[in-house]
C-alpha cells in the first residue's frame, strides 16, 4: 500500500485551536497552494482521533481541496467536558458551526466515519445553509422513532448494538483505567489486534473483554508511530468524553423527535453517499436499505469488501469513493 498518509506533526497540515463557548476545538487545516475549489470537513469515530483521516487528507490536497479534520469533543487536543448533556449532536453540531463559519463563508462538504458519520448526517439537518454535499462510512442515517428513543430499545431491535450499552455503563473506563499499558492494549486491539488465539479485545455483542488487553498483540493498521501518537492523545482526557457519546441516545431522541416535529417528512436536499463495509460486525450493510427515502437530491450508495476500518484498510479505494463523489458535486456545481 503505497498511498500518501500524513504523520505526527506533518508540515502539510496546520494544528488550530478555536474557542467555542467554554471550550475549545482542535483541528488540522491543510490549504492547497491554489485558490480552494471547496472546503470539506471531516469527522472521526469511537476510539479513534481525526488523524484516522490521514490517508485522505493527502489525497484531497491533491485535487484542491481545503480539508478541516476535526478531534471531535472529547477527544485530543479538544476539549473534554464530564457532562453528558454537553455531547449532544444538535450542541456539536453548534460548534462545528463555529469553526465552518471561522474558517469560510462558504457552504462545506461533510465527511464522517462511524460516529462521525452520525454526527455529519445531523450537521447537514440542523445546518443546511452550511451544507454543500455529505457523505458517510460505514452508519447510515437513521430517522429518529419513538420506537428507538431509548438505547435499550435500539439494542432489542438490534442486538450486536449490546456493546453500546456496556460502553455507555462505563466498562472500557474501567477497564483501561490509568494503566499506560492498558492503554496501549486497548488502541491495539480495538484497531485489529488480536490474542495469540486470535480473540478480539471487542465485539458487538459483549464490549471489552477486560481479561483479555495483556495478551492483545500489534495492530495490523497502527504502525508503532502512529500508536504512540495515538495512547499520547487519549492520555490527555482518558476515555470518559469519547465514551459519552454512548450515553446521549435519548438526549439526542428529544432533539431529533422535536425536530421531525416542525419538519413533516424532512428529506435532505443535498448531494449525499454512503458507504458501508460488508466485514462490519457492528453496522452490516442491510442497515443502509431505505436510507434514499431520506434524500431528495439522491443518495449514492456503495459497499465496500472491508472491515469497520475501511479509511485504514483499503485507503485506496476510499479515496476513488470520495473523489468521484466530490468531483459530481463540484461538476454539479459549476452549472448552476
Amino acid at each position: 500500500m503505497n498511498v500518501d498518509a500524513l504523520v505526527p506533526n506533518d508540515p502539510r497540515v496546520e494544528h488550530k485551536f478555536l474557542p467555542v463557548g467554554d471550550y475549545t476545538y482542535h483541528y488540522l487545516k491543510a490549504t492547497p497552494n491554489t485558490k480552494p475549489k471547496a472546503t470539506v470537513v471531516l469527522a472521526h469515530g469511537w476510539p479513534d482521533i481525526g488523524m484516522g483521516w490521514r490517508y485522505q487528507v493527502p489525497y484531497l490536497l491533491s485535487l484542491g481541496l481545503e480539508v478541516i479534520v476535526l478531534d471531535m469533543l472529547g477527544y485530543g487536543q479538544t476539549s473534554s467536558p464530564d457532562s453528558v448533556s454537553e455531547y449532544t449532536l444538535k450542541s456539536m453540531a453548534s460548534h462545528v458551526a463555529a469553526v465552518i463559519k471561522a474558517n469560510t463563508d462558504q457552504s462545506v462538504i461533510l465527511g464522517g466515519h462511524d460516529w462521525g458519520s452520525v454526527f455529519v448526517w445531523r450537521m447537514a439537518m440542523y445546518y443546511p445553509d452550511l451544507t454543500r454535499a455529505v457523505f458517510g462510512f460505514c452508519v447510515p442515517y437513521f430517522q429518529a422513532s419513538p420506537d428507538t428513543d431509548t438505547l435499550e430499545k435500539v439494542v432489542q431491535l438490534l442486538p450486536n448494538f449490546q456493546y453500546q450499552l456496556s460502553n455507555r455503563a462505563g466498562a472500557v473506563e474501567a477497564a483501561v483505567g490509568d494503566s499506560p499499558a492498558n492503554l496501549v492494549a486497548f488502541m491495539n486491539g480495538m484497531f485489529g489486534g488480536t490474542t495469540p488465539e486470535g480473540e478480539p479485545v471487542f465485539d458487538p455483542e459483549h464490549g471489552i473483554h477486560a481479561d483479555r488487553l495483556a495478551r492483545i498483540g500489534a495492530s495490523p493498521l497502527l504502525n508503532q508511530e502512529m500508536l504512540d501518537f495515538y495512547v499520547e492523545e487519549y492520555s490527555r482526557h482518558g476515555l470518559r468524553g469519547p465514551c459519552n457519546w454512548y450515553r446521549m441516545w435519548e438526549l439526542n431522541s428529544e432533539d431529533e423527535l422535536a425536530f421531525a416535529r416542525d419538519h413533516v417528512d424532512f428529506k435532505f436536499k443535498v448531494p449525499a453517499m454512503i458507504v458501508m463495509a460488508q466485514k462490519d460486525p457492528y453496522l452490516p450493510p442491510h442497515l443502509a436499505d431505505g436510507m434514499e427515502n431520506y434524500f431528495a437530491a439522491g443518495l449514492k450508495k456503495e459497499v465496500m469488501d472491508s472491515s469497520h476500518w475501511t479509511l485504514l484498510e483499503k485507503p485506496e479505494e476510499c479515496n476513488k469513493y470520495i473523489g468521484d463523489f466530490i468531483t459530481g458535486v463540484l461538476a454539479e456545481g459549476s452549472k448552476l
